[in-house]
């Protein structure tokens, strides 16, 4: 010991304090390898394995900082005294550092979401699949990808964040969103006609997706002061410069918000289609001779009229 430290030009107090603290990393890396090892052979569920791998990483950077610290920290005469000496200097220079390991404690202590929850912080939107110390993982949605589908990209988010910026979770409390789908048919089409033919559609392919939604609002107005007045879906009416707004609302998991507007769309043009009486609206332009002026009887452009 005292050649090699002569080696090293180290005093041999310094070196042995280096070959101790070497010796218990290594040893709690060997262990953390051997646990996860075992964890892979024997967990088949992918979620629950990395919640144990994540257990593992947090348990072994507290065993080394509980046998390492006290190794470094003898000699000093006081913990306090020594905290006094490097705050300072510590506060200045590592300022965002600090910031993410307290928003780290802030996600773990009061878990504001957890993997696996899509959320949304400031402007950036997705599903949460990673949590580290001084960062979260985001699978992306939206963006330049219509309704909230995921944009294949991955979005590594600052811990600190969640302490700074409006966090909205989809999940946390209630698991659904309301979801609007507006159709706009032209003033001259049987407005009452096509608003039941789309109340039946919502009922007949999104009804069942609101099913369990009062039983998790009784559940979330616990903790939250959460309530509705109705779970089902419904049509409301109203008038635009263009035509009678018939507006589709619903409750929908947000991962579903896509695939349920597509059928609910599917399932109104194909309606409409067999419906003489029934017009989508879309932006128009009438030309009327001034020797006719008025609105043309039965609502059609009279002879020498045309629409564009």
């Amino acid at each position: 010991m005292q050649s090699l430290s002569e080696y090293l030009h180290v005093s041999p107090e310094l070196l042995e304090k280096l070959i101790l603290s070497i010796g218990i990393l290594f040893f709690l890396l060997a262990v953390r390898f051997m646990v996860n090892l075992i964890l892979r052979r024997r967990i088949a569920d992918p979620k629950l394995l990395y919640r144990s791998r994540r257990a593992i990483l947090y348990a072994f950077t507290i065993l080394l900082i509980l046998l390492i610290g006290p190794i470094w920290l003898e000699g000093l005469a006081s913990l306090t005294t020594f905290l006094g000496l490097v705050s300072a200097g510590i506060a200045v220079s590592m300022h965002d550092t600090i910031a993410n390991i307290a928003g780290w404690f802030f996600i773990i202590s009061r878990k504001p979401f957890k993997v696996g929850d899509r959320i949304q912080i400031g402007k950036t939107a997705g599903d949460v699949i990673d949590i580290r110390f001084f960062q979260f993982s985001l699978v992306e949605i939206g963006n330049w990808v219509d309704a909230d589908q995921s944009t294949g990209r991955i979005v590594h988010v600052p811990n600190s964040k969640v302490l700074k910026e409006s966090l909205a979770n989809y999940h946390i409390g209630f698991e659904y969103i309301w979801n609007e789908i507006p159709v706009l048919i032209t003033f001259e089409s049987n407005w009452k006609k096509a608003k039941s033919l789309l109340d039946t559609i919502a009922h007949q392919n999104v009804k069942h997706l609101s099913e369990g939604a009062e039983e998790q609002i009784r559940r979330a107005a616990e903790k939250y002061f959460i309530s509705y007045g109705t779970f089902t879906p419904i049509v409301y009416t109203t008038v635009k410069e263009s035509g009678v707004l018939l507006t589709v609302r619903y409750l929908v998991d947000p991962r579903q918000r896509r695939t349920t507007e597509q059928q609910i769309w599917e399932a109104t043009l194909d309606a409409f289609a067999r419906e003489d009486d029934i017009e989508l609206a879309y932006p128009t332009t009438r030309f009327y001779h001034k020797e006719h002026p008025g609105k043309p009887p039965g609502g059609h452009p009279q002879p020498g009229g045309s629409d564009a």
